[in-house]
């Protein structure tokens, strides 16, 4: 089993930027594919980023494209989401989860593992 928990959620200006980081603690991240999700208010779940079990493959949701970057640090068992230019529709639960494929999969039902969510909100 693993355990994650997020952290690094706040309130941010329009424009700004933020770290999110998810701690992983059970067994070792480099045997599952990692992935941000996030909710906005009255909306479904939505994948935003994910890195496959190697690290060596990204994807990213169209509309963060060239303003979010998944890594992560395996030495630390943790993986982090840097948020550049915040925009209001940004606003939302961010969950980190993993998928034991090891493979980046943009639905939810592959991953397993799931963390408690952290806020993140960009006013208008």
């Amino acid at each position: 089993q693993l355990q994650l928990v997020e952290s690094g959620g706040g309130l941010v200006q329009a424009g700004g930027s933020l770290t999110l980081s998810c701690e992983v603690s059970g067994r070792t991240i480099e045997y599952y594919a990692m992935a941000w999700f996030r909710q906005a208010p009255g909306k479904e779940r939505e994948f935003v980023a994910g890195i496959n079990w190697s690290g060596t493959g990204t994807e990213y949701e169209d509309s963060v494209k060239g303003r979010f970057t998944i890594s992560r640090d395996v030495a630390k068992n943790t993986v982090h989401l840097n948020m550049n230019n915040l925009k209001p529709d940004d606003t939302a639960i961010y969950y980190c989860a993993a998928g034991r494929s090891g493979i980046v999969v943009r639905s939810e039902s592959a991953y397993s593992f799931w963390g408690q969510g952290t806020q993140v909100t960009v006013p208008s």
